[in-house]
Formats: structure tokens, sequence, C-alpha cells
């Protein structure tokens, strides 16, 4: 159903400013949780019903800060759904969204630039899923959110585009639609569907080690490069945590960021020679960290010290 027949059109205009990442985003599309906390900060707490209601309350029209219903995320009673049923999507060719690929767009502060297309993208990073709060309301391509079906939401790729998702901890993989924008919290790649979550193990950890592989549609699943194989089956050391907190030209500058942060008592710190469009810089990273928590903690007084924002690597 084409959205300009399915709201009025200062709705839309509204909510593709929101969705394109203007000055109201989501609240709570920020990644993650751990046991007692949501994406938000607040209590990931079972769903009373189940997840079964859409979004007919969808005003888009109010304010980010009240237009869902619920105020903290959330998954829905009971055993998750039974994943052997569900189709994974079948990448095709599709038209770029009207809504959700404006570039650059700006969340918080941060600005983002939407790739031209997907073709050979792949990288590495933390995964977070959404639930319950988010399930029947529109997304930034105002498509419904769907927490039964495998989607995602991420900063750059167009929308709508397709990719596999590996679970760099167990090795399982599973097929994304991407129709969303997210996830806009420090240190995370992607946000999974709750099914998505469900299938590779994100769910009910809250959030997971992955590598994002964009898919050409036409391209053969079996011509991608094979998934990364589990840690535990191959005997391979699992994938640690790295924070970059800079990249330098100049080597003194590299070895004094480096000794600020030794100074400061993180440990251990890397000073790595890497080429950047055929230049030679020296990386200075922070790792590797024991998971995802201690990864939010170190970067947020990594930030205090005035020093710029690290960027998380999984390797």
């Amino acid at each position: 159903m084409k959205p300009s027949l399915a709201l009025p059109l200062l709705a839309i205009a509204m909510l593709a400013l929101a969705a394109c990442g203007g000055s109201k985003p989501r609240p709570s599309k920020s990644g993650g949780y751990s046991p007692g906390r949501s994406s938000s900060g607040g209590t990931y707490r079972p769903s009373a019903d189940g997840g079964s209601r859409r979004g007919s309350d969808d005003d888009v029209s109010r304010p980010q800060s009240s237009r869902y219903r619920d105020n903290a995320d959330s998954v829905p009673d009971g055993p998750p759904p039974d994943i052997s049923k569900l189709v994974e999507p079948v990448p095709k060719v599709e038209p770029r969204a009207l809504y959700g690929n404006k570039s650059p767009y700006s969340v918080l502060g941060q600005s983002y630039t939407v790739l031209s297309n997907a073709n050979g993208y792949v990288e590495r990073g933390i995964a977070s899923f959404y639930g319950n709060k988010f399930h029947g309301y529109k997304t930034s391509s105002l498509e419904e959110y769907d927490m039964y079906q495998f989607s995602a939401a991420h900063k750059t790729l167009p929308l709508p585009s397709y990719a596999r998702v590996t679970n760099l901890e167990n090795g399982k993989s599973v097929v994304v639609r991407i129709n969303d924008r997210g996830p806009f919290h420090d240190n995370r790649l992607i946000d999974l569907s709750y099914a998505a979550a469900v299938k590779i193990g994100v769910y009910p950890k809250g959030t997971g080690l992955v590598e994002v592989r964009a898919i050409t549609p036409g391209e053969p699943l079996q011509d991608l490069p094979p998934p990364p194989p589990a840690p535990v089956a191959t005997g391979a050391p699992r994938p640690g945590i790295y924070l970059q907190v800079g990249a330098f030209a100049d080597s003194a500058n590299a070895e004094r960021v480096a000794q600020q942060l030794r100074s400061a008592n993180f440990a251990p710190v890397q000073v790595v020679d890497a080429q950047i469009n055929g230049r030679s810089v020296r990386r200075v990273r922070v790792g590797p960290l024991t998971d995802v928590d201690s990864a939010d903690q170190v970067t947020a007084k990594i930030e205090d010290m005035g020093l710029p924002r690290p960027q998380v690597a999984v390797d």
C-alpha cells in the first residue's frame, strides 16, 4: 500500500523527517539489553499481551517521545516463536524506498551518509534487537515493523536491502531485509527483529557479536563466502571487542593518545599499523574487552577524558 494512501500528507511529512533521522528519532531504538535493562535504559519486561497488538494507535503527528503506547521495550510472554516455521526473505530487486534514504542525515548530533548501494558491504560489530514496543508501528521506510519477520535496522545501508547476519559466537546465520534506520546507540552496528535475534541466538542475551554481509539480489546465496564458523566447533579463539580511539598519520600523535589511555589504566592498549585509502596510519585500540557491557563502560570513560568517541571493531 502506498504511504500517501495510508496517511494524511502532513503526517507523512512529519514521519519522514523523523524516519530520516531528524531531531525526533525513536527514543529507544538504541540497542540491546542485559537482564533487567532495556535498550532505552528502563526495565525490560515481558509483554502483557503477548505482542499481538498492532500499531493502530500510531499517530505520527505526535512527538516521538509519546508516539508509542509502551514506555519500555518488551518481548512476548512465554517461549520464543518456532523459528523453523518462519521463512527467510528472498533477496529481490526493489526500488529505493521513498522514505528513510535521505543522505546525509543527523541523529543525536551524529551525521550519517547512506550508501549508494549495498554491493560489497561487509562489517563486524555488535548486534542488538527490538521488539514489542515497536511492533506494528511504522519503520523509517514507512513499512510496518513486524517483530515476527526477519528484518533489521541499519544506519547506512539503503532501504530496502538484504544482508546475511552471522552470530560470530555460535556460527548461526539469518538473511534479513533491512527496512529501518538505527540503532543510534554507541557501539551498535545493527538492530535485528525479535525473530531474527531468536534465530541466531542474540535473544535472550540481548546483544551479540556479528558479521553483516550485504547480499546482491539475484546472487545465489551459495556463491556468498561461507559464514564464519562457530569458535567452539573449530577450536578457534572467540572474537574479541576492540575500541579504536583514533587513526593517526603521525606516529607521535598515536603514541601520545596511547599513553593517555595507559595512564588512565586502560589495558591493553595497542598501536597497530594499517592502510586506509592507500595511506599508512597507526590505529590506537583498547582491547580485547570481555563483553558488550564492558565496551559500553569503557567507551563512556574514554569520552569523559575528552578523547574522540571510539569505534567498535570485532576481530
